[in-house]
């Protein structure tokens, strides 16, 4: 049985952004049945830090926030040695006022900090002290932990994909309780006993 289609997904894409950061959530959401559009400053081709050259599907301008399941804001090195990227932390502040979800991992939590979106809202990146760096107001709120979802924010640091991936499958209920978890372990741990939870939740 196909699964049920549902709105899209919008991951932001843009020079050197960070390859690895988003390809657990991406592939997951898709499978549940969220198409997922890429989005970028305009529709010219961009390249990630890898190399790999992407061609986003809409202009950042054409994006709206009840188009949306969710906005994506992978890392990249534009986030830290320019403002080239200040618009999609804009966007963002966009789509939680409109109530729409929007997850950060990488440099692009350094962005949503001086935004001011981490400012009253529970928080983690890298360390705290990159975000620290920004000058922002909400050092007392960061949580040094693999990834943190405030409200219908979820951020990350760089070298936690799979817990990003975890939060952003349970906060559109792809995935929930049991199953969840044995979902990060599976892919986080290499537990080979979460399989077998996965197996029999596919099979219901």
């Amino acid at each position: 049985m196909s699964a049920p289609t549902r709105k899209p997904v919008h991951l932001a894409v843009y020079d050197t952004l960070a390859d690895w950061e988003t390809g657990h959530a991406t592939a997951y959401l898709a499978r549940a049945g969220h198409p997922v559009r890429t989005v970028g400053p305009s529709t010219d081709p961009v390249t990630s830090v890898g190399g790999l050259r992407i061609q986003p599907d809409l202009a950042l301008a054409d994006l709206r926030p009840e188009d949306s399941a969710l906005l994506i804001l992978p890392g990249a090195d534009l986030w830290d040695t320019s403002q080239d990227l200040a618009p999609f932390a804009r966007a963002a502040r966009a789509f939680l006022d409109a109530g729409t979800p929007v997850a950060a991992i990488c440099g692009a939590t350094a962005g949503l900090a001086r935004e001011g979106l981490l400012d009253d809202r529970a928080h983690t990146s890298a360390v705290s002290f990159y975000l620290a760096a920004t000058g922002y107001g909400g050092g007392e709120r960061y949580i040094d932990a693999d990834a943190v979802t405030d409200r219908s924010l979820i951020t990350a640091g760089p070298t936690e994909p799979v817990a990003f991936a975890r939060e952003v499958l349970g906060l559109l209920g792809v995935y929930e309780g049991e199953v969840l978890d044995a979902w990060y372990r599976l892919f986080h741990d290499s537990d080979a006993q979460a399989y077998a939870v996965l197996e029999k939740a596919a099979a219901r």
